[in-house]
């Protein structure tokens, strides 16, 4: 990512600390932060702690002498990526919403056109009062991404929607605004994830060791790149990815049947679920009690996937499935290219150091008709875009 500016307006309101978490993970990411905050929110928390987190000094009122020009809002807004309010107070609301400009973070929202973000933090009444939510839709219709806040307790003691997003989701709005260009704008994306499970009885399992971060990453790149994502996804504790409509499966027959039903919509398929390939031919009702020899258990064998994708893809369709290998890595997943009718499979071994299940990191093969790409020892947000963009390769040479 090139070094992008992000502004962060802060405004009074007790959630002020959680605008310094979310400005040192601003910093951590690679962005450039500066910081404007209204006279109301230096009552809550000082600029200094924002200049340690951002390098950057932090700016408050419009005709600082100590910096170089009157107009310094005008020359912040100039170098802006993306612009996001958090904590806003119904007071910057109501501001933003109508034009006035009467400090510093108010004449730098108007004088902004790049993406803008706002995370409304009040008491539940003021935020569901009707003056607020016209004021909301009216930031809506002119192009501002209004983050919810959540329910809970508040500080003024009642309980109810009005707390501001934690940190790491407004990270995450961020970054779908602005880290990525929209190079996937106009497509539709199905992304399978994690394990299934198929039931012995009505405690018990077959599962593999799937975590399903690399599909989830995946269909979160995709997103932040434009596409319109659908994420099918096994019994998983990550949590879901924002912009991104989920479809929460158990067994390896819903996912077929979730796929099955969503297919023909999209544009490109990427398989990444670990999808078991044989489940119990009798399911017991009851707990299956221990006995004082030995166990078998009838397999049958689960519908494949990604042979019916092959099989009933519609035309210009793209098909990419994963392949994990303990051996003959690369003669395999070339055979399940082939068999399955795909254009782009993602191979990986479980024997090599930093690849395969529950890690941070892979180590991906991407596999086409016309040769093979070895990527490196990548984390998984970084290999995700790596797929992507042999995706988007791959579809304009077809």
């Amino acid at each position: 990512m090139d070094k992008k500016t992000v502004v962060v307006g802060v405004t009074g309101g007790i959630a002020c600390y959680k605008a310094a978490a979310l400005c040192s993970k601003l910093t951590q990411r690679g962005y450039n932060v500066e910081v404007v905050l209204t006279k109301n929110a230096t009552e809550f928390i000082g600029p200094h702690t924002f200049e340690s987190l951002t390098h950057n000094r932090a700016m408050v009122d419009t005709f600082d002498r100590n910096f170089q020009s009157h107009v310094e809002h005008v020359a912040l807004a100039d170098k802006a990526d993306a612009l996001i309010v958090a904590p806003a107070t119904a007071n910057i609301i109501a501001k933003a919403a109508h034009g006035i400009a009467d400090d510093m973070l108010s004449t730098t929202i108007l004088a902004c056109d790049c993406p803008k973000l706002i995370a409304p933090a009040m008491n539940t009444r003021m935020y569901e009062n009707p003056v607020t939510q016209d004021n909301l839709a009216t930031l809506r219709r002119y192009g501002w991404e209004v983050i919810e806040p959540a329910s809970g307790h508040l500080a003024c003691g009642t309980v109810g929607k009005g707390k501001m997003p934690e940190p790491e989701d407004l990270l995450e709005a961020v970054d779908h605004a602005v880290r990525y260009g929209k190079d996937l704008q106009g497509l539709k994306v199905l992304v399978t994830a994690g394990p299934t499970q198929e039931a012995l009885d009505p405690v018990r399992f077959i599962t593999n060791h799937s975590t399903g971060k690399m599909g989830y990453e995946v269909a979160r790149a995709a997103a932040a790149r434009g596409a319109q994502v659908v994420l099918v996804s096994g019994p998983v504790s990550l949590k879901p990815p924002a912009y991104v409509e989920l479809v929460p499966v158990t067994s390896a027959l819903e996912m077929f049947e979730a796929v099955k039903a969503r297919s023909a919509g999209q544009d490109v398929i990427i398989k990444t679920a670990a999808v078991a390939d044989y489940r119990p031919a009798q399911v017991s009702g009851e707990k299956m009690k221990k006995s004082g020899g030995g166990l078998s258990l009838a397999l049958e064998r689960t519908d494949d996937i990604l042979g019916w994708l092959g099989q009933n893809r519609r035309e210009g369709q793209f098909l990419c499935g994963f392949s994990m290998e303990t051996e003959n890595l690369l003669e395999n997943s070339r055979a399940k290219l082939a068999k399955k009718n795909l254009d782009m499979i993602c191979a990986n071994s479980l024997r090599q150091e930093g690849a395969g299940f529950g890690g941070e990191t892979n180590v991906l093969t991407l596999i086409t008709r016309s040769g093979e790409e070895e990527l490196p020892k990548m984390s998984k947000e970084d290999a995700a875009h790596r797929v992507l963009d042999a995706v988007l390769r791959e579809r304009g040479n077809g």
